[in-house]
């Protein structure tokens, strides 16, 4: 990091990155700059803004004292040179995307994606003469076969939403490096860069739907782009100026920032809740499977040892019974909320093939890894007895009910029974 507060600790920097109170008359907390436009003292000035040899704002879609600061923070937690705010992680992924792909060019990503970006590459930059290509990547050799002169990105998410794979990154950033035309950019929303630093690991570029973990309190949307300087500045200049114009209110903003400041202590209790839910579902008579990286019985976990720091706060489990069985299991839960999302104090339930990963056919689910009866939770702040009360009685609750007996049948039963 080219930073003076580099040698600090992550919640440090997390708090206090790129922010001096004595430069804004003593306040403790940032201002919001709450203004579309800024003020030029010379018409050579603002010229000069334009043209980029001078520094300063003038619009705040490309730039605005509130979101430079946040982006400062996150450059910082990622271990980058600089960072991008949007509106959306899905802002955040199409500006990227828009502006290293052109038609012809192929980009390869991993078996399994978030619905959205499923879509956007699928029905968005394939009908523009992008080219898609899903590898399994957890076999390197696939990767390398795939790679071809048109490959100009590899894209991935580490774990995979929703099932919950992950990549090798420091190996595939390897790979990636034998071609410099190609550009290896990581989804990191499930980690966030207190449990994983895809940069460090050899990654050019990394992204994220900071509407999750890094605000964490579910009440904006927001995404983030993180990469070198050069970079970050064409995503800027073109995927947010020009081509999507996401941009990202200096309000949310702001409460990005105070998210922030409590990332780590909370991602250490999700991780810690996670844990045992998972143990608790692996263990129970009603459960098929369950796909969690801190469970030595995941078929990765050597890989999450190597690569997180801690394994993370999502899940993803099936029931014996498929997709029956799960759907009274989610009608049957009374403190985890059926809600889409992810990483807020609340804990969340939700079934994939019906809500964030209906954009694929059942075909596709089946071919990407995503069961019809599969369970994401993303597992809040709560107490833990609490979520597994919660847990239990909705696992009991399902249960088939057994077929009502015909009238006469039970007429006769009753009968039986009478004195």
């Amino acid at each position: 990091m080219n930073n003076k507060n580099s040698d600090l600790g992550f919640s440090t920097r997390a708090i206090h990155h790129g922010y001096n109170p004595q430069e804004h008359q003593g306040a403790l907390i940032p201002p919001i700059y709450l203004t579309s436009t800024f003020t030029f003292a010379t018409t050579e000035y603002g010229a000069g803004c334009f043209a980029g040899e001078e520094p300063g704002y003038f619009y705040t879609r490309i730039g605005n004292p509130t979101l430079a600061l946040l982006e400062a923070r996150m450059a910082a937690l990622e271990n980058g040179e600089a960072a991008v705010a949007f509106g959306s992680g899905m802002g955040a992924i199409a500006a990227t995307l828009w502006t290293l792909l052109r038609p012809t060019d192929e980009i390869i990503v991993c078996r399994t994606l978030y619905g959205c970006t499923f879509a956007l590459l699928h029905h968005g930059l394939a009908e523009f003469g992008v080219k898609v290509r899903h590898v399994d990547m957890s076999d390197l050799g696939n990767l390398r076969a795939a790679i071809c002169p048109a490959t100009r990105m590899i894209y991935c998410e580490s774990p995979a939403n929703p099932n919950m794979q992950l990549v090798d990154i420091a190996a595939v950033a390897e790979i990636a490096r034998q071609h410099p035309r190609i550009t290896f950019a990581v989804d990191n929303t499930y980690c966030t860069p207190y449990l994983q630093r895809p940069l460090e690991l050899g990654a050019d570029l990394v992204v994220h739907s900071a509407t999750k973990y890094l605000n964490g309190h579910g009440d904006i949307t927001a995404g983030i782009v993180v990469t070198r300087q050069s970079l970050a500045e064409r995503i800027r200049l073109q995927g947010l100026k020009d081509l999507t114009g996401a941009v990202l209110s200096p309000q949310d903003a702001f409460l990005l920032m105070r998210g922030l400041k409590t990332l780590a202590l909370r991602m250490e209790r999700h991780c810690s809740n996670a844990q045992i839910i998972a143990e608790y579902l692996q263990e129970h008579p009603r459960v098929q499977w369950v796909a969690y990286p801190g469970l030595p019985s995941f078929a990765q976990y050597s890989l999450a040892q190597q690569q997180m720091k801690l394994p993370g706060g999502m899940l993803a489990f099936e029931l014996k019974g498929g997709l029956a069985t799960g759907s009274r299991f989610m009608n049957a839960l009374q403190l985890f909320s059926r809600a889409v999302s992810l990483g807020d104090a609340e804990s969340l339930a939700q079934h994939p093939a019906s809500m964030t990963h209906s954009t694929y056919t059942p075909e596709e689910r089946a071919e990407h890894g995503i069961a019809e009866g599969l369970v994401r939770l993303s597992v809040g702040l709560e107490d833990i007895a609490d979520l597994l009360a919660d847990l239990a009685q909705a696992l009991d609750a399902c249960v088939e009910p057994a077929a009502p007996l015909p009238a006469v049948e039970a007429v006769a039963r009753i009968g039986k029974a009478l004195p």
